[in-house]
């Protein structure tokens, strides 16, 4: 079957055949590893198929399953293994980073508290043999700090004869990837500039991170746990600081669905564990999220800053209209019976088809949009919101939506963890190395691509 946006005859879906068991990606047990047996002998082979959801429902080619094979929990166990066996010198640290959409799933499969679900995923990493567990949420409010501020400034030089508006988010990667391997131009102008929380992350790890513990970027192991398999692709994106050490930001990615799927066939005993910070031996102390409802909620911190330092206007809180369906939403700035600013969050590739087509036709009245793959947002992410047969779990994502919710709520403004690696990893909240590690550039259909580009 072929996807609904793709004109490529020989570009289609696989199904569950033979082809699918081709391309799966087991996932062994250390003891399998070994030979022996172990504590992990009860761990079942994890399996990814290329007709999952990657790069906004577009189909994917036997290139990109390769690719996307090398994002894994294979690659996992085998740096786990091979820092149990192998020569010191030849060890890994292992670090890895939690979203904040992927807690409130593993509170609803271990029935606990987002925050003991997150001290248990981190005893359980930690019991496996990984070093470092952080929480990808100060990376996210980066891109967010760094997203307010060049609305801002696109605001203020958008002319008629040269928009700047609207802005378009950037930090879903399944939209990034549609957008600049099929869209082009007029739409990637469009693109905020700010990196994605992942891609953000990356470079904390092994950038501050590694230089903090006096280590190469290239003896890290980076592994990014996520809601989409989307993130997969992410990360084979070179535009990390690190790559030109040879190293990548995210060494591996692993969905929400995969993690439990270790926890559950696995008979380690788990001790629960404080979550790590970038800041040596300082632990979180709370769960805490950005003010989205199944999101890192871009619309709505964009929306105040952008309403304070344009119109000098206090917003609290933020009201959203719906309009063609739940997941195409307004939000007005008004004085005066006048509107100053229009935004909207468009989720789910329907939405993004009629933003597309009203931004080429020169219809569209939105100053900045928040753009999301997935219908219902990254909480309903392909990587942990389904059932067994590949449906999307209603009752879940409504389990899932309510833990996010309750999920204490802190403006990346408030962060003094922030302000301090703005002055001590980048020189400055507006020095060169701000552009470098917290920016990004796009391409279109027909440019030269990054070394392992992806076809549609």
């Amino acid at each position: 079957m072929k996807c609904e946006h793709c004109t490529r005859k020989e570009c289609s879906k696989k199904t569950k055949t033979e082809d699918q068991e081709n391309a799966s990606v087991g996932v062994p047990s250390l003891a399998q590893e070994n030979g022996e047996k172990g504590e992990f002998h009860k761990l079942a082979d994890a399996k990814i198929f290329l007709s999952d959801c990657l790069a906004c429902d577009s189909c994917v080619t036997a290139e990109e399953g390769l690719q996307v094979s090398q994002q894994n929990a294979k690659d996992f166990f085998r740096v786990l293994n091979l820092n149990k066996k192998c020569d010191v010198s030849q060890h890994k640290v292992l670090a890895v980073s939690v979203c904040p959409q992927s807690l409130p799933y593993f509170a609803a499969k271990l029935r606990l508290s987002v925050t003991d679900a997150s001290r248990r995923l981190c005893g359980f990493l930690k019991g496996l043999g990984v070093h470092y567990v952080f929480d990808t949420a100060i990376a996210a409010d980066f891109s967010i700090l760094e997203s307010q501020k060049e609305f801002v400034r696109r605001y203020q030089r958008h002319s008629e004869g040269e928009p700047a508006l609207p802005m378009l988010t950037s930090a879903c990667p399944g939209w990034v990837r549609y957008a600049e391997r099929v869209l082009g131009h007029p739409v990637t102008p469009h693109l905020c500039t700010a990196k994605s929380p992942q891609q953000i992350m990356g470079s904390l790890v092994k950038d501050y991170f590694a230089r903090r513990q006096n280590l190469s970027p290239d003896k890290i192991f980076h592994v990014i746990v996520a809601p989409c398999y989307d993130k997969k692709l992410e990360a084979l994106r070179e535009d990390f600081p690190t790559a030109s050490h040879g190293s990548r930001g995210a060494d591996c990615v692993l969905t929400s669905g995969e993690i439990i799927q270790i926890m559950e066939q696995s008979d380690l005993a788990v001790k629960d564990a404080a979550v790590d910070t970038l800041f040596g031996g300082l632990k979180e102390e709370e769960v805490r999220r950005h003010d989205g409802a199944s999101s890192d909620g871009y619309l709505a911190h964009v929306f105040r800053h952008a309403a304070k330092q344009l119109f000098d206007e206090d917003v609290g809180e933020v009201t959203y209209r719906t309009l063609r369906n739940k997941d195409f939403q307004e939000v007005t700035l008004e004085k005066n019976g006048e509107v100053l600013l229009r935004f909207a969050a468009a989720y789910g590739f329907r939405n993004i088809q009629n933003v597309v087509l009203k931004l080429k036709k020169g219809r569209f009245p939105y100053h900045f949009v928040e753009v999301l793959a997935c219908a219902g947002g990254c909480l309903n992410g392909r990587g942990q919101a389904q059932t067994e047969d590949g449906h999307a779990d209603k009752a879940l994502l409504r389990q899932m939506e309510g833990i996010y919710a309750d999920i204490p709520v802190r403006p990346p403004e408030t962060s003094a963890h922030v302000q301090e690696l703005y002055q001590e990893w980048l020189d400055g909240v507006d020095s060169p190395r701000v552009q470098e590690a917290l920016h990004t550039m796009y391409q279109g259909p027909g440019l030269p691509a990054v070394s392992r580009d992806i076809k549609w």
